[in-house]
């Protein structure tokens, strides 16, 4: 089966060996998003603020998918501290409204010292 990888520049740039997304048949797979501003390559300071633009990079790529918000079916998140919570859970609500996804999350050490990365599994509108 074909794969099909989604590129975007509205988000940032896969950091290693991997693709912004990858789809075969009716599940494209968004690598985690980390908080960094596409524009400037900076994380903005505190969990509310990282998770609204891991949020907004995922938003990116689901636009680059031919997706939205309401086709993701899964989310995996990693906080930093997992006592942040209540305000990463808030911003999340925010981004997602109504729509209700599974969802684990999980406390980690991150990579460059991000606070909150979220990843997605999506399925294809009519599959």
């Amino acid at each position: 089966m074909a794969q099909i990888v989604t590129v975007t520049q509205n988000a940032p740039a896969p950091a290693g060996p991997y693709s912004q997304a990858i789809a075969s048949g009716a599940f494209p797979a968004v690598s985690g998003q980390v908080g960094i501003d596409p524009a400037t390559g900076q994380a903005p300071a505190g969990v509310a603020a990282q998770t609204r633009q891991a949020l907004t990079n995922l938003d990116a790529i689901l636009t680059a998918a031919g997706v939205g918000k309401e086709d993701v079916l899964k989310t995996t998140c990693f906080l930093a501290d997992v006592n942040d919570f209540p305000i990463f859970n808030e911003a999340y609500s925010a981004y997602f409204g109504d729509h209700r996804p599974a969802r684990s999350t999980v406390g980690v050490q991150l990579f460059g010292g991000y606070l909150v990365e979220v990843e997605a599994l999506v399925v294809l509108p009519g599959k």
